[in-house]
């Protein structure tokens, strides 16, 4: 049987100009724009001890999960540095909705993007209980 074996891209439509909001995110969560204007993640770039993965979840309909958010999708996006990307962003004027937080898989954070789209933020880790205390 033919099967998945990855996520091959992210595509969401702007509620407004895709380029305004691709430079949002260029500018806050530094995602580096091609001249097509979206972004090309590399896995051999990611330096998390994981070597790179990518979940994949299916929320109940009455999840709270991506709330405030009223769209039914969120990205999570593979952070270096989580407290450096929220000073980053604090320092912007771009605060933190939930988080951060400590999980057996890293540290989680979430923000909202400029049309109201939450945006999680991961710092991985290797699965360890001992990461909750991070």
């Amino acid at each position: 049987m033919a099967r998945v074996t990855g996520i091959g891209g992210v595509f969401f439509k702007s509620t407004g100009k895709g380029a305004a909001l691709a430079a949002w995110y260029r500018e806050h969560l530094g995602l580096a724009l091609e001249d097509f204007g979206g972004a090309v993640l590399r896995w051999p770039e990611d330096k998390a001890a994981d070597g790179g993965l990518t979940v994949w979840c299916v929320a109940d309909a009455d999840s709270q999960w991506f709330s405030p958010s009223t769209a039914s999708m969120m990205v999570n996006y593979r952070v270096d540095d989580l407290d450096g990307m929220l000073a980053q962003l604090r320092a912007a004027g771009v605060e933190a909705v939930a988080g951060p937080e400590s999980h057996e898989n890293g540290k989680f954070a979430w923000i909202m993007d400029p049309e109201g789209n939450k945006v999680e933020l991961w710092q991985p880790m290797p699965w360890d209980a001992a990461n909750k205390d991070a």
